[in-house]
């Protein structure tokens, strides 16, 4: 076999996306062009970055441009480029096979809608593939550059599993891609089809988009070619206009095309920052997480120029980590052109600009929040289902603006028979009753359980609004949020709930009077869970509910020792302290079995003891360590 030509394989997965452009995105044919202009795109920026350390890679051709040209009789589209181009290794690398790990949640996230599907192909990094949508052949010829023209290129595919790769020889820097078009796709022949598609989806691509010019015959009645190449887009960046040239549409046209992301974006900022730093940012919050917002491995982050120059797509110093899920560019007037990811760390102006991105996206979610328009309310309310775990990740990473945060919080509570977050902490002030001074919440693992708690019972009793917190991020964003407008922040399920002007003399003298009654039996109990309980005290917080488990100040609760043992922490080995109510016949037949003085009654006062902690565990999602014991006392107890 010759050396310089192979034949080899796709990737499974690669074959099982050929088969998904073949056969299943058929409707949406003209996303071809977009996905393959972008990648042009990318490549001539990659070719900007290395030439700032190696200006030689530029080969005395520093005009970059993506080039589109027509063949009616060979009926192909070659889509051209003078970027960075491939090596052999890298053409294989990169058109063989998806190195990306979200493959797997690509196909996962197929749903059906044809649209929809399109628009993941540029977020998952595959937009190479939809070239087979209309082409049954597709050739690549590439240098990489910087090498000899000998070291070039062809990669070739009829997308049937299998690709062949030779060595060419190409004096050209770059790539390129032509698609020899399927029967029946002739449409695409025509220059008209093609700058329209141009102009819907990458009028907004920093370089120009040049195609053969075209002049009317009038003898022929047709057009024909000039010799000379025209630019079909506007060929400048987007955010170095003026806001009065730019559209909506163009906005959301460009956010599309950085993102990949098929729908428009919730709201945006475009603003030239002048003064000691000098930068211009144009930051989009999304309407959908994307697939990826909990990846520890994603790199995340804005797209970085410095003088319209590209330096990299994922610069994360630039906004916070709980502001992740922000798309947008930030072009710097001061940073050089060499820097790094170790210098944007340590750079003051790159805190200047994180700091002045930070507050005006949160800005940007304030005006949709506080807005008198119920549109942009139900803006807010649609980013905050999407975003708002993230958002809290911010209390405890930004102290700065933790206050402007807090506001912008939303959670669930007793005010309201949903699960739906729509309540602000200013919501709940607004609404607290005469006398109450603190902010009452509990924490559970669903909405359920939290409406369920017994915890709840005193405030229900008293109609004291309680927020209902089910984050896995709760917990730990209340360590840092103590309090809001001077009101502290207060669990139900600790020991030693005050309820201060909220509690009457009354209910004071029959706390007291139910410590001193039941003293002898509590002690008692307190032996019987000597492993289990820190302390077994009666309380008045119940009043349909046998028992419940609180933790004593300054522990963390149960519910957050479960967290941390289930992502494999390890959590303080802390006891709960086990609260009765008197009032309730099955803690009531606890006095009896205390006092008989019967061996067996002994034995049914343990037995008891045991079932009413374990239920109390249960209530709040608790895991029984020993199932079993629970379920025979259960049965003496029904027997």
């Amino acid at each position: 076999m010759n050396a310089t030509h192979e034949t080899m394989s796709f990737q499974a997965e690669v074959k099982q996306l050929l088969h998904l452009m073949i056969h299943s995105l058929y409707s949406n044919k003209e996303i071809f062009l977009r996905e393959l202009i972008s990648n042009a795109s990318d490549a001539t920026d990659k070719l900007r970055f290395e030439a700032i350390a190696n200006p030689a890679l530029l080969e005395n051709d520093a005009d970059l441009a993506i080039r589109i040209e027509t063949d009616s009789k060979a009926r192909t589209i070659t889509i051209t480029d003078n970027g960075i181009g491939m090596s052999r290794d890298e053409a294989i690398r990169n058109l063989g096979t998806i190195a990306r790990s979200g493959t797997k949640e690509f196909f996962e996230q197929l749903s059906g809608d044809q649209q929809k599907d399109a628009a993941l192909i540029g977020q998952f990094g595959v937009g190479f593939y939809s070239a087979f949508i209309v082409a049954d052949r597709v050739t690549v010829e590439t240098r990489r550059a910087g090498v000899p023209a000998s070291e070039a290129v062809r990669w070739e595919s009829g997308g049937d599993g299998e690709f062949t790769v030779d060595a060419i020889e190409r004096a050209e820097r770059g790539t390129a891609i032509t698609l020899h078009l399927r029967e029946g796709e002739d449409d695409f022949l025509s220059a008209w089809k093609l700058k329209d598609i141009i102009r819907k989806y990458s009028d907004h691509i920093s370089l120009p988009i040049r195609m053969p010019k075209e002049v009317w015959d009038a003898d022929t009645s047709a057009y024909k070619r000039t010799g000379e190449w025209e630019s079909v887009n506007q060929a400048s960046a987007l955010w170095t206009r003026a806001k009065s040239d730019i559209t909506d549409e163009q906005y959301v046209a460009f956010y599309q095309h950085i993102a990949h992301d098929h729908e428009k974006p919730l709201a945006w900022t475009h603003n030239r920052v002048e003064g000691r730093n000098e930068y211009t940012q144009l930051l989009y919050i999304p309407a959908r997480a994307p697939f990826d917002l909990w990846d520890r491995n994603h790199r995340g982050g804005l797209k970085l120029y410095v003088k319209r120059v590209f330096i990299m797509d994922d610069a994360e110093q630039l906004l916070p980590n709980y502001l992740r899920f922000v798309k947008g560019v930030i072009d710097s007037s001061d940073l050089p052109l060499n820097v790094s990811r170790e210098l944007l760390q340590e750079s003051r102006d790159v805190k200047a600009i994180r700091e002045g991105s930070t507050k005006r996206v949160l800005s940007m979610l304030e005006a949709m929040a506080d807005s008198e328009d119920q549109a942009e309310r139900d803006k807010y309310a649609s980013f905050w289902q999407q975003f708002g775990q993230v958002l809290k990740e911010g209390l405890g990473e930004d102290t700065a603006n933790q206050q402007r945060l807090a506001k912008l919080l939303r959670f669930a509570s007793t005010h309201q028979d949903s699960a739906e977050q729509t309540v602000s902490l200013a919501d709940y002030v607004g609404r607290m009753k005469e006398g109450q001074d603190k902010i009452y919440y509990v924490t559970a693992d669903t909405w359920n359980a939290a409406k369920a708690s017994p915890h709840l019972e005193v405030f229900r009793k008293k109609g004291i609004e309680v927020l209902l917190l089910t984050d896995r991020v709760d917990e730990w964003m209340l360590s840092f949020l103590n309090e809001f407008d001077g009101k502290e922040l207060v669990s139900v399920a600790r020991g030693g709930l005050d309820l201060g002007a909220l509690a009457d003399e009354e209910e004071k003298a029959e706390q007291q009077k139910a410590e001193d009654e039941w003293k002898d039996v509590l002690t008692r109990a307190k032996e019987v869970l000597a492993d289990k309980a820190k302390d077994v005290r009666v309380t008045l917080r119940l009043t349909d509910s046998a028992s419940c488990l609180v933790s004593d100040e300054g522990e963390i609760s149960g519910y957050l020792q479960r967290l941390l043992k289930q992502a494999g922490q390890k959590a303080p080995q802390t006891k709960p302290i086990l609260e009765l109510n008197p009032s309730h016949a099955l803690v009531g037949k606890l006095r009896q079995l205390a006092g008989a003085g019967a061996e067996g009654d002994a034995d049914a006062f343990a037995d008891r003891v045991h079932v009413l902690f374990d239920q109390a565990l249960l209530a709040e999602g608790g895991m029984l360590e020993d199932p079993a014991a629970y379920v025979q006392r259960i049965n003496k107890l029904l027997a």
